[in-house]
């Protein structure tokens, strides 16, 4: 009986295991971040993002370059390259600008809204049917009453993070 479950219990494992690698395997390679990279891809690259917006912030490009870079950096295993990876970004900010909502009745604003939009190629010289082009647009509301220079160094950041993060998932998430 001991031996019967002994037996048992090893064959489980075996197609336990065996179940699992096919699982696995299906989709490329896994993380357990949802990212879903395609099996052979072993380089990244992210070109510099330039800020083509009307309204230039000056350090706006190199945040979400970076932003990008780290993301990927963080939640896969691609080496990054300066150029021609098997997975590719390239791109440019598009628009960078504050404007009033939630305007009140005495005719102010009670919020300010700061918006960033990036447009994104993306190359995979894997499976091109993957490739996009995409604007990713995002913003952060902040009180009317507070100076936009005391916390454009919050905002931006902030945005500039849900970008990558879009970016991101729209690549190797499939969302």
């Amino acid at each position: 009986m001991i031996k019967q479950q002994y037996c048992l219990r090893k064959y489980l494992k075996i197609i336990y295991l065996v179940v699992a690698s096919f699982v696995l395997n299906a989709c490329g390679i896994y993380s357990f971040t949802g990212a879903s990279i395609p099996a052979g891809a072993k380089t990244i690259s992210v070109q510099y993002f330039p800020n083509n917006a009307m309204l230039v912030e000056p350090t706006l490009s190199i945040q979400f370059t970076t932003a990008l870079r780290e993301k990927f950096q963080s939640q896969t295993t691609l080496q990054m390259l300066d150029n021609g990876g098997d997975l590719a970004f390239e791109g440019e900010i598009i628009d960078f600008k504050t404007s009033p909502v939630a305007i009140q009745n005495d005719q102010t604003a009670a919020l300010n809204r700061l918006s960033i939009t990036v447009n994104v190629r993306f190359f995979n010289k894997l499976d091109p049917s993957k490739e996009f082009e995409s604007k990713f647009t995002q913003y952060i509301d902040y009180p009317s009453e507070q100076d936009f220079n005391s916390v454009k160094g919050t905002l931006i950041p902030g945005i500039v993070q849900i970008i990558a993060d879009d970016v991101f998932n729209k690549a190797v998430v499939n969302w």
